[in-house]
Formats: structure tokens, C-alpha cells, sequence
């Protein structure tokens, strides 16, 4: 039995020089196993998601085990975006509600470590701060002080996912100031470098 780790784009995989290697001298149809796991990764379009491909070289017969996206992977979907900041002290990529927070931490609590789902949420906000993700309009170190006093316990016991549409308004109309604030110290900081 041969494991083979892959991450795909879900609903995505194309034939390449990976999965050829591993599998070509087998003499396993890859055109197949390529079909296979789009079909199973097909929920997770936009994402990019663990494979693992357990692989019988005498029978042919081959499982696919679809793992958690990662943690960023979620986060991105939830906000619509592709890529975090690559200056996360500086810019901000987004503005998500603490509902989507535990939602994402639902969806990994089984491959975290973390028994309890305040620990899960605790590991979302981690992943959140070092994207540039800001939660609830918040700096994520104001966050966790709120979360550390135990202003969340509530929602992460109830499991409340859903974000109301005054709420997500708000949210949206607040990084939008951000997202106008970014682009004029930008351009601000441009205009310096060209002067020079």
C-alpha cells in the first residue's frame, strides 16, 4: 500500500509531474483517480485542500481521504478573498464577524488538537491575526481580551453562525473606510517615493 499526500485545488486537480511519479509506475489510471477526487473535492471549489491517496499497487484499487482545508483556506472563503496580507501589521484583508469565526473553528474542531471548541475558536483568532484579518471591527489582540473575560462564551456554546444582516452591513461599512484609508497611504506613500 503506497500513501500518496497531495493538496489540490477542490474540484480542480489536474495531471502533474507529482502525481505521475508516484503513481505512472504503477500503473494506476490517473485520468481517473484526477476525476475521482475532483468529484470528492468538487464542495471545496476555490480552495485549496489535503489529499491523501492510499494506493494498492497489486490490485490497482486506490481510496481518497478528504482532509479539512486549512485554517487560512476557510477564513479566505468566508471573506471572499484570495490571498491574506502579506503586511499584516499594516494592511488589513478583511472584517470578519466572530459567527464566522466559530464557524470556521467548527469545521477544523475535529482535525485540531483541541478537545473544546473555545480552544478551536482560540486557534481560528491565532490564524486570523497572522492573515491581517481584523474580527468583529477589531484588532485581534482587543479580541482576545474580550474573549479572555468571557464575552463570547455564549455564542461559542450556543455554536451561533449565522451573522445578522445589520451586523454584516456594519462590518462591511467599517472596512470599507479601512480598505479607503489603505488606498490613500498607499498612494500618499507612492507620491513620497516618486518625489524622491
Amino acid at each position: 500500500m503506497v500513501t500518496v499526500k497531495l493538496l489540490v485545488e477542490g474540484g480542480k486537480m489536474k495531471p502533474g509531474p507529482a502525481i505521475a511519479q508516484q503513481l505512472g509506475p504503477m500503473g494506476i489510471n490517473m485520468g481517473k483517480v484526477i476525476s475521482d477526487v475532483n468529484e470528492k473535492t468538487a464542495n471545496f471549489i476555490g480552495m485549496n485542500v489535503p489529499v491523501i491517496l492510499n494506493v494498492d499497487g497489486i490490485t490497482k484499487e486506490y481510496t481518497i481521504e478528504v482532509m479539512s482545508p486549512p485554517t487560512s483556506e476557510l477564513i479566505k472563503k468566508e471573506l471572499g478573498i484570495d490571498k491574506a496580507s502579506g503586511a499584516r501589521l499594516k494592511i488589513r484583508v478583511g472584517n470578519l464577524a466572530f459567527e464566522k469565526v466559530i464557524s470556521v473553528a467548527l469545521q477544523k474542531h475535529d482535525n485540531m488538537l483541541s478537545n473544546e471548541l473555545l480552544s478551536s475558536v482560540k486557534s481560528v483568532l491565532g490564524t486570523c491575526q497572522a492573515m491581517g484579518v481584523l474580527v468583529d471591527s477589531k484588532e485581534i489582540k482587543e479580541i482576545m481580551d474580550d474573549f479572555n473575560e468571557g464575552k463570547y462564551n455564549a455564542m461559542i456554546e450556543a455554536k451561533k453562525v449565522d451573522v445578522d444582516d445589520e451586523k454584516a452591513s456594519e462590518l462591511k461599512i467599517y472596512f470599507d473606510d479601512i480598505i479607503a484609508k489603505q488606498a490613500a497611504d498607499k498612494a500618499a506613500a507612492e507620491a513620497v517615493e516618486t518625489a524622491k
